[in-house]
C-alpha cells in the first residue's frame, strides 16, 4: 500500500495536514493544503471541530485529505504531517491506546485501503507552514477571531444512508429500527 511519491505509473497527491488545540483539549481546528504532483494547488481544507484534543485534530485533518482524495477520484496520495504519534501510529510503529483516536485511527485505515497507493511521512513544523496556517485559521474563527465566511467545508459526495432514528439514554444513542457496523460515523440532529 506504501509506494514511492514520484512513481510514473500513478499521479499523485500531496496533502500537508495540521491540527492543533489551544489548551489539551481546547478549542481544536485542522488545515489541509493540497498540491498535485507539479506543485498545483488543489484545495485548501480548514475546519473548527470545537472542544478536542491536539492528536484528536490531527487524524481530522487526516480524515479531510482522505476524503478528498477518494471524493475527487485521486488514486494516489502522499500525506505530510508534523504530528509524529499520528504518522507512526499509521504506520504500525506505535499503538492506538487512546479511546478518543482509536474510531479515527480505523476509519483512517479503512480510508486508506481504498486507495491504491498511500504514503505518510513526517516533517518538522517548518516544512508545514500552509497547513498550520489553515489549522489555526479554523480555530481563530471557532474562537470569534476571524470572519466565518473563510470556512471552507471538507468536500465530499452525497451518500445515500437510510436516517435512523434514536434515543439518548444514560448518555448513549440507541438507534430503533436498525443496526449500525462498528466503526460507522453518524451525525446526530437533536429533534
Amino acid at each position: 500500500m506504501y509506494s514511492q511519491p514520484n512513481h510514473p505509473a500513478f499521479d499523485c497527491i500531496v496533502a500537508y495536514c495540521d491540527g492543533g488545540s489551544r489548551g489539551n483539549p481546547g478549542p481544536a481546528g485542522f488545515g489541509v493544503y493540497i498540491q498535485d504532483s507539479e506543485g498545483k494547488v488543489l484545495g485548501e481544507l480548514s475546519q473548527y471541530l470545537g472542544k478536542h484534543t491536539n492528536n484528536f485534530a490531527e487524524y481530522s485533518g487526516l480524515l479531510a485529505a482522505l476524503e478528498f482524495a477518494l471524493a475527487n477520484n485521486h488514486r494516489s496520495l502522499r500525506v505530510v504531517s508534523d504530528s509524529e504519534l499520528m504518522v507512526k501510529q499509521m504506520k504500525g510503529q506505535y499503538r492506538v491506546h487512546s479511546v478518543e483516536l482509536r474510531p479515527l485511527y480505523e476509519e483512517a485505515k479503512r480510508r486508506v485501503s481504498q486507495l491504491d497507493h498511500f504514503q505518510i511521512q513526517h516533517v518538522l513544523r517548518e516544512k508545514n507552514r500552509h497547513a498550520d496556517r489553515l489549522a489555526n485559521l479554523a480555530m481563530d474563527r471557532g474562537m470569534g477571531r476571524a470572519p466565518t465566511a473563510l470556512e471552507t467545508p471538507i468536500p465530499s459526495q452525497p451518500v445515500k444512508a437510510p436516517m435512523l432514528r434514536g434515543i439518548v439514554k444514560g448518555g448513549v444513542v440507541h438507534v430503533l429500527g436498525g443496526e449500525l457496523a462498528d466503526g460507522v460515523f453518524v451525525k446526530v440532529i437533536p429533534e
